[in-house]
């Protein structure tokens, strides 16, 4: 009977009555064969898209080596692990460029990257023959320690995790519980957040505190997204960078040299004001008939006995009437352009409309008041309802450019008429006052 090979490491199993006089020596091949099949071994991979891993019949060959160095190769590759009957378990350290799958038949395959080294087998099966992950779904119940560890998909900790290199997380770091001490996870090092990444908390409370100083420094250029929790911080916030958070409470100083964005910032337990639209009410007790083409002088009129007394300046309906008021602006103001809401009414039943015009100049220290107002900026045409007194509220105007280039400090005079050729009201229209939009760009005067 001739030797066989069907073994599992391919060891030549002579046959009954062959070999006299070098059996001894077909042992010792075998015994090396077998030294072999535990020890490590190098392979050039083809530079093709397919390549065979062969453990030879009955000889030493590197390809039956428990660890197997892979070089060489230029492409992805297929290899093939012959023959497909033998079920064997290899270390398959990919030291080629490309990412080689292994196979020995139909059924699954295992793909290991560049630079990547897994643990795989074959079951011997056969033309349906499976390749194994054998470090697939690996209980370490023990202390496993790294140097540094990359993730490529889901992390889940349901216990203490202690990284001593660095933790490079592509996917998504769940844990059920996370402690931060002095900025780092479960440690007494500093944690640093890559360039142009970003830190963001969901669902959960942040506790910053420390015996020392327990301060939060956020460096320029860096942004911290909170939703849908709270930040308790009992020291210090130097943030030069940029904070969104849902709710922010700070019982310590807060330097923020950045942007702070917040849906409501509140001091003490009231709204804080913060730089923007302003408005300002001017009543008609405010304002003068100009000295050229003057409205009424200043009336009070009694609607009923005991009811609302009105202050008021009347508008002829059949000419551009005009009078005059100045503010001086908070030092808070932007110094841009404002806009205005007349509040009017009518002693009479016309429902004729009625548009008001606005213009205006601004004076600084030791200038000539005696200028020319600016561009007169008209409202839209609003009708009378028709019933004697009811107070109209016309539509905000556009914007209106104040001539003299507006500073801090100045005096700005305006000059309010109603526009006869573009109104259709009959009857005298009274001014009750007018409501005054500025904006801010301080949130304080000081």
């Amino acid at each position: 009977m001739a030797s066989t090979y069907v073994n599992n490491l391919r060891l030549e199993e002579i046959g009954s009555g062959e070999q006299s006089g070098s059996w001894g020596d077909t042992t010792n091949t075998n015994l090396e064969i077998i030294g072999q099949a535990t020890a490590w071994g190098t392979r050039a991979i083809a530079n093709a898209s397919t390549d065979n891993i062969t453990i030879a019949d009955g000889a030493l060959d590197a390809d039956r080596s428990l660890g197997l160095k892979l070089t060489g190769g230029g492409q992805a590759c297929t290899v093939t692990l012959l023959p497909n009957t033998s079920s064997k378990t290899w270390f398959m350290y990919n030291a080629t460029s490309y990412t080689l799958t292994f196979t020995c038949g139909s059924g699954a395959n295992v793909a290991i990257l560049a630079g990547e080294t897994k643990v795989i087998a074959t079951d011997g099966l056969g033309s349906g023959g499976v390749v194994h992950d054998l470090l697939t779904g690996v209980n370490l119940a023990g202390t496993t320690k790294v140097d540094d560890l990359v993730v490529g998909d889901d992390l889940t900790v349901t216990d203490d995790a202690t990284v001593g290199g660095t933790l490079g997380v592509t996917g998504i770091l769940t844990t059920t519980a996370a402690t931060v001490f002095n900025g780092g996870f479960a440690s007494n090092a500093d944690s640093t957040v890559g360039t142009d990444k970003k830190i963001q908390f969901r669902d959960a409370a942040i506790h910053i505190s420390s015996s020392t100083d327990g301060q939060l420094d956020i460096v320029a250029d860096t942004e911290i997204q909170i939703a849908a929790t709270t930040i308790d911080i009992n020291g210090a916030i130097n943030a030069s960078g940029e904070i969104i958070a849902a709710s922010l409470d700070i019982s310590g100083n807060a330097d923020i040299d950045g942007t702070l964005e917040t849906d409501g910032l509140t001091v003490g337990g009231v709204a804080a004001k913060v730089a923007g639209k302003e408005s300002i009410w001017i009543p008609a007790a405010a304002m003068y008939p100009s000295t050229t083409n003057p409205c009424s002088d200043l009336t009070q009129v009694e609607t009923t006995a005991l009811r609302p007394d009105l202050k008021v300046l009347d508008f002829a309906a059949a000419a551009d009437d005009f009078a005059q008021f100045a503010i001086a602006f908070p030092k808070s103001w932007n110094e841009g352009t404002i806009t205005y809401q007349p509040f009017w009414t009518v002693t009479g039943t016309n429902t004729g409309t009625m548009v008001w015009q606005l213009g205006g100049i601004a004076v600084s220290s030791d200038d000539t008041i005696n200028t020319a107002f600016g561009t007169l900026v008209a409202t839209t045409a609003l009708a009378h309802s028709g019933t004697s007194n009811d107070l109209m509220v016309s539509a905000e105007s556009g914007a209106v450019t104040i001539a003299g280039s507006p500073a801090a400090n100045d005096m700005c005079f305006f000059q309010i008429n109603n526009d006869a050729s573009a109104s259709g009201q009959t009857g005298a229209a009274r001014l009750l006052g007018i409501k005054m939009f500025f904006t801010t760009d301080a949130a304080n005067d000081a």
